[in-house]
Order: C-alpha cells, then sequence, then structure tokens
C-alpha cells in the first residue's frame, strides 16, 4: 500500500477532529497542522483557546486569528506579554489581505520576549477589541490583562456580539460605567467577573451589572476600585443570588457592604476580604448567613478579633480552606474555636499574626485530621508542641511550609516525619533550630517527598541531604543560602533523583565542580538550575552538567568567579531549549550575544 494516503482516504473530518482534540501538547498539534492542507485545515477548526501578548499590532492579530480559528471559545490577551513579528508584514500575490505565514502563526501567540527595540508596539484597542468580538461570535471567555486602551466603546461593541460570555477578566483596563453596564444587558450568561484595578468604575457601573445578569454572576473580583463603595455590595446581595465567590481588596468599604452580601447571599462558598474598615459585625454575619463557605481569607484585619472567627467557626461547618494574614488581634482562642467547629478544614495559613501561638496550632492537630496543606510564615509564638500535636492528629498532610518561625526545631520536625508519612512538599525558610536531625529523619520516613526548600538553614549539612538522597525521589530542590552543604548532599540528590527536574543551590560555597558532573550524569530531565555565588564552580563543571541535561531551559550564574564567557557560551550552544541565562553582561561574548542575545538577561548592568 506504499504511497497510498489510506487515513485521507478513509477517515471523515469528524473523526480527525477527534483525533487532534485528543492531542495535549501545543508541538504535537503544530505539527499534525503541517501533515497536508487538510489537516491544517481541521486542526485551526479544533482550535478552542488563544494566547496574545497585547503589543507588535495585536489589533491586526485578532483579526487574522479571527479568520483562521473560527471555533475559538477562550482568548487570553495580556499587555504585559510581548510578541517578536517571525515574518514581515505584507500583500498576498493574490489579493490585497494583509497575511502572516499560516505555519509561523501557530506558535506567534506562545512567543513572548523580542529583543528590546525591535519594531513599534502597540496596545490593544477598541477597533481590535470590537473586530475580536466579529470574529469570535462564540467566545465564552476572555481575559484582557492591562490592556490600558481598552475603553467603554470596546465593551459595548463586545457585549453586543458576544452574548455566550460567561467569563471576562479586565484585571488593569481603564473602562467605564457604561461599559459595564452594557456587559450586563448583553452577556446574560455572564459567571465570572474580574475588576481589579480598574479605576475608571464606580458604583453605577456595578449596580447596573448587577441588575443585569446578577442571576446568572457566580465569581466576582473588586481590588482597588476607589470609586466602588458599600451601594455596590449591596446591589450584588440584592440581586445575585447565585454569587459563590466574592474577592474584594478594598479601603472604601465598610460592614454594610459585607453584610448585605452575607445575608443575600446564602451559596457564598469563597470570600477574601483585605478591607480595613471591615470589623467583627460583618464576620458575624458571613458566620450566621454563609453556611455554605469553604474558603475564608482574611488579609490586614485591624479591627478583627476572636469575636468574629467565633461565629465563623461556629456557623461555617464546611469550612476546608482558611488564610489568615496580619491579623493582629486574632489569638490562640480564635483559632481554637475553628478547630472545633470546622472538622473538615484541609488547607491552613497562618501568616504574621502575632499573637497565635502553640495552643492554637495544637487544637488544630487534634481537631483537624484531614488537614493537608499548613503555611505558618512569621509565626514566632509556636513552638514544638504545635507541630507535635499536628504530627499526630493530621496524618494526611501532604505540605508544610515554615517561614522564620524561630522557635520551631529538629523535635518538631522529626514528629511530623514519624507522624505525616504521605508528605510531599517540605518548604523551610530561615528557621534557624532546624538542622540535619529533623530533615534525615524525613529523608527515612516521607518516601513521597518530591519538593524540599531549606533556604538559609544554617544547621542544615550534607548528612541530611545524604538521607533524602537515599529515601525521597525529589522533583523540585532548594537549598539556597545553607553554607554546610557541599558536594557530598548534592551528589546524594543527583543519583537518588533522576527526576529531579528544578535545583537551587545558590550562595552554596563549598559546592565545585564534582556535583555539577553528577548532576549532569544522573539528572537529564532538568530545566531550572541556580548557581549564582557559588564561588567554586568553573567552566569544566557547568560543561560536564550541560553535556547530558539538555532539556535546561533556565540558567542563572551571577557572581560565580571561576565561570567565563566560554562557561556562558557552552550553555548557549549545548541546550536547544535554553530560554533564559542570567549572568554579568562582562562574561557574555560579542559572538555569544549575537548568537542568543534574546535568552541572555543581565542582573546590575552597570556595576
Amino acid at each position: 500500500m506504499r504511497g497510498r494516503d489510506l487515513i485521507n482516504a478513509y477517515l471523515p473530518d469528524e473523526v480527525i477532529l477527534e483525533i487532534f482534540l485528543l492531542l495535549d501538547s501545543k508541538p504535537s498539534r503544530d505539527a499534525c497542522s503541517l501533515v497536508c492542507k487538510r489537516w491544517l485545515s481541521l486542526e485551526r477548526l479544533s482550535r478552542t483557546t488563544l494566547r496574545i501578548g497585547a503589543s507588535g499590532s495585536p489589533d491586526l492579530f485578532v483579526k487574522l486569528l479571527a479568520r483562521r480559528f473560527v471555533n475559538v471559545k477562550s482568548i487570553h490577551i495580556d499587555e504585559r506579554l510581548s510578541i517578536s513579528l517571525p515574518v514581515q508584514l505584507g500583500r498576498r500575490r493574490w489579493g490585497d489581505q494583509l497575511t502572516l505565514s499560516s505555519r509561523k502563526l501557530h506558535y506567534m501567540t506562545e512567543i513572548s520576549g523580542s529583543e528590546e527595540g525591535q519594531g513599534e508596539s502597540y496596545c490593544l484597542s477598541d477597533a481590535g477589541l470590537a473586530a475580536l468580538a466579529e470574529g469570535f461570535s462564540k467566545l465564552e471567555k476572555l481575559s484582557l490583562i492591562w490592556c490600558s486602551n481598552i475603553t467603554s466603546l470596546g465593551l459595548m461593541s463586545l457585549a453586543q456580539k458576544c452574548t455566550y460570555l460567561k467569563s471576562l477578566d479586565l484585571q488593569g483596563c481603564y473602562v467605564g460605567d457604561q461599559g459595564l453596564a452594557a456587559v450586563g444587558k448583553g452577556c446574560k450568561q455572564l459567571e465570572d467577573l474580574n475588576l481589579r484595578f480598574c479605576e475608571g468604575l464606580t458604583d453605577t457601573g456595578l449596580v447596573e451589572l448587577a441588575l443585569g445578569c446578577g442571576k446568572s454572576l457566580k465569581s466576582l473580583g473588586v481590588a482597588a476600585c476607589v470609586k466602588i463603595t458599600n451601594q455596590s455590595l449591596e446591589a450584588v446581595g440584592s440581586h445575585c443570588k447565585s454569587l459563590e465567590t466574592l474577592s474584594l481588596d478594598s479601603e472604601i468599604i465598610h460592614n454594610k457592604g459585607v453584610l448585605a452580601v452575607a445575608q443575600g447571599c446564602p451559596l457564598l462558598k469563597a470570600l477574601k476580604l483585605q478591607c480595613i474598615n471591615v470589623t467583627d459585625e460583618a464576620l458575624i454575619a458571613v458566620g450566621t448567613g454563609c453556611l455554605s463557605l469553604e474558603l475564608l481569607a482574611l488579609y490586614s484585619f485591624q479591627q478583627f478579633t476572636d469575636r468574629g472567627l467565633r461565629a465563623v467557626g461556629n456557623g461555617c461547618k464546611k469550612l476546608k480552606n482558611l488564610t489568615l494574614s496580619d491579623c493582629y488581634f486574632l489569638s490562640d482562642k480564635g483559632l481554637e474555636a475553628i478547630a472545633i467547629g470546622c472538622k473538615e478544614l484541609t488547607h491552613l495559613e497562618v501568616n504574621g499574626c502575632h499573637n497565635i501561638g502553640t495552643m492554637g496550632l495544637e487544637s488544630i492537630g487534634r481537631s483537624c485530621q484531614n488537614l493537608t496543606e499548613l503555611a505558618l510564615l512569621y509565626c514566632q509564638r509556636i513552638g514544638n508542641c504545635a507541630l507535635l500535636e499536628v504530627g499526630r492528629g493530621c496524618k494526611f498532610l501532604q505540605a508544610l511550609h515554615l517561614v522564620d518561625c524561630s522557635s520551631i526545631g529538629d523535635d518538631a520536625i522529626c514528629s511530623i516525619a514519624r507522624g505525616c508519612q504521605n508528605l510531599k512538599k517540605l518548604h523551610i525558610r530561615r528557621c534557624y533550630e532546624i538542622g540535619n536531625k529533623g530533615i534525615i529523619a524525613v529523608g527515612e520516613h516521607c518516601k513521597s517527598l518530591t519538593e524540599l526548600s531549606l533556604r538559609f538553614c544554617d544547621r542544615v549539612g550534607n548528612e541530611a541531604l545524604i538521607a533524602i538522597g537515599q529515601g525521597c525521589s525529589l522533583q523540585h530542590l532548594n537549598v539556597s543560602g545553607c553554607h554546610q552543604i557541599g558536594d557530598a548532599g548534592i551528589i546524594a540528590i543527583a543519583r537518588g533523583s533522576p527526576q529531579l527536574n528544578y535545583l537551587d543551590v545558590s550562595v552554596l560555597q563549598n559546592l565545585g565542580d564534582a556535583a555539577m558532573v553528577e548532576l549532569g550524569e544522573g539528572c537529564p530531565l532538568l530545566k531550572d538550575i541556580v548557581l549564582s555565588h557559588c564561588r567554586q564552580l568553573t567552566d569544566v563543571g557547568l560543561a560536564h552538567l550541560v553535556r547530558n541535561c539538555t532539556m535546561l531551559e533556565s540558567c542563572h550564574m551571577v557572581y560565580c568567579q571561576g565561570i567565563t564567557s566560554t562557561g556562558v557560551a557552552t550553555v548557549v550552544s549545548s541546550c536547544a531549549n535554553i530560554k533564559k541565562v542570567m549572568v554579568e553582561k562582562c562574561k557574555v561574548s560579542s559572538r555569544t550575544k549575537r548568537r542568543a542575545g534574546s535568552v541572555i538577561a543581565y542582573l546590575c548592568v552597570d556595576l
């Protein structure tokens, strides 16, 4: 049958489209589109998502993409992402329309990082948004991140054409009330709306939106909108009965607005508040009215006490995720109320709450047996006994994060290791009482550990990493600033963790080329490595590393005295997938700059 195209001869379009939909990687889809014209056409029909950088004439890109990908339902445009033109725009021989190489158009929407100064940059305008609305009438999800040239006029065009829109992200867009009102009138299926940093909005726009599509709205985010007041939240409480998620960051909102939502949105499942003028009264209303609440995040509360948290514990029995950040007036009693009342709690983060101590965490360990993730940040009053109780009671714990917890030491980590053997992630930073003993226990008992971060833990040395290398197969390791770790520890990791893809060994003064040789031989999947401030590393070790680590995408090697321009050139020439190399400017030769200038990043250029 040689020479016959049986696939195109016997398979109908519908079957090939179904096959394309099963391809989960973009390179595979791109490869299929190059087989023949029919597959190119069908692959375009199968595309449902586009990601575009809002620079390099995005208005034109939108028009071209609309002609090629007619079934797109999700578009993400981010003005912070830049795009380099792969080909020159020009006239086709058989027509007057501007076009791009169709083969390169597939990856155009994914490329970022054009060199500074190449070509002129433009922002997505109302005309481009109107073209998007005209070309993608089936659109269901649209993100316009920091598209500062979009105004109400563009939103009005969008609302008229994209009536199936379910999700709209306007973060950083200076849109006005008329545009938001138009969305409320035209997009009756809207479920998700993000208005973070939309400084041009007032209560008028949000009230009109709530009146127009409040029945379908399920998620709302409002932050840094200085003209949005309690009036808007009162409208949300009155008309958005199906609201499930509310994220609110405001210095203007008071109790009245939060009370309206708590009383009017009984289906609320997630509530994130950063409102310095909200007090216990609002949280008591949440505990009374939001009985389906599963996630509560409270940030920078200066008027919120144990009384409010106790009401949440008494009423929100389904609470699973709790974040308390910089809530200075909370104490152990509030956390005890959560532990007693919220038995289904799985995630807890306590950050900078200086009056919460050991007793509060002990109650969590005794009562919240389903806890899977615990983060303690800047908690000076939480000691070993707290984690001893967590180790005994929380057998399903999978992730533990400790930052600047000066009262937590080896005994606590040993308890966690023995009791929480399902642990997969352990992140520790600047906890100076934790040393080899605790980490050795982790290596002996936590065989499922894949992520380990021990940043600036001065008492952790080679013995700890040898135990980890023998007991765990890591994918992610960060030992930045652990001065006692040298070649022996990293060699043990290289031999025991063949799946390692991220490694940060910066500021390790005792690390040399021997470790690089072992990493090159034992960790072929390595993609990101940070070697900065490792003074004993040389070009020789770097050459051994990149010889086998061909998948390397990022390499940071700032202030490595033994690495020269030769080492930098070796990395660039040996790693076909390299995307970022951070190094001093003086170590980049003119040839390397010509060859790979777009991937070179400089730190302290003028030094």
